[in-house]
């Protein structure tokens, strides 16, 4: 495949045998996220992410660059902040949903091994199914970066998303983004919520998958990964 899916709808039990959820402290939390590719690793592994390069990526888990600290940034501060409110939100709002979240969760599938995902929250819908809500909070300083908004996500997000589906194997995920934005010095606001149903998107998934095993056979074998760049 040579283009991932973006179109979804806007608006409107997996199998367990090879998954197992780790609950681990802050540090190893932190140590799992370097030693393996996470979620907001996944499109700079396919040429998608748009701050980060896949050689980039890899001199990080080569422990040849730090990657930079952000934590103290005032979007990463106001996006960790906002997140419990969008998702205590996303629960009054959606009450066929069951909402639960443990903070520093880390999930690890044994089929893949190099990948793991760290999770918003975690849904149970009416029928019993099993899906991910991931929580984004963006900033849009020109129309190009709300286009990318416009029915559907941008490929970065995409990425991760997919990412998070073949880690968990759930059935479905639900992506909330709150968009903020001035119009002649008013804020504003806008909320949009993706409804993704992993029998749509399987393709996707595989795909992602296999790129991030090449990926990951750099590291471990030590070869710098031919460079990819987003398609502008």
């Amino acid at each position: 495949m040579s283009e991932l899916r973006k179109d979804y709808e806007e608006g409107g039990c997996c199998g367990w045998q090879s998954l197992s959820i780790y609950l681990p402290d802050r540090e190893e939390w932190l140590k799992g996220r370097k030693n393996h590719i996470g979620g907001s690793d996944a499109s700079a592994c396919v040429g998608m992410n748009p701050y980060k390069d896949n050689v980039q990526l890899w001199e990080e888990k080569m422990g040849l660059v730090m990657p930079e600290d952000i934590s103290d940034k005032d979007y990463v501060r106001y996006g960790t902040e906002a997140e419990k409110h969008l998702r205590a939100l996303f629960s009054m709002d959606f009450p066929e949903y069951q909402v639960f979240y443990d903070e520093d969760n880390m999930f690890i599938n044994d089929r893949y091994p190099w990948m793991h995902a760290s999770l918003d929250g975690e849904l149970v819908d009416e029928q019993g199914r099993r899906g991910i809500l991931e929580i984004k909070t963006t900033n849009i300083l020109q129309s190009m970066q709300r286009e990318k908004w416009n029915g559907k996500i941008p490929d970065n997000y995409y990425c991760q998303v997919l990412h998070y589906l073949a880690v968990t194997e759930y059935d479905f995920a639900v992506l909330k983004a709150q968009l903020k934005s001035e119009w002649h010095g008013e804020l504003r606001i806008t909320v949009k919520h993706y409804f993704i149903e992993r029998k749509d998107i399987e393709e996707d998934i595989r795909y992602l998958v296999e790129a991030e095993q090449r990926f990951w056979t750099c590291v471990v074998e030590g070869h710098r990964p031919d460079l990819l760049l987003p398609t502008i």
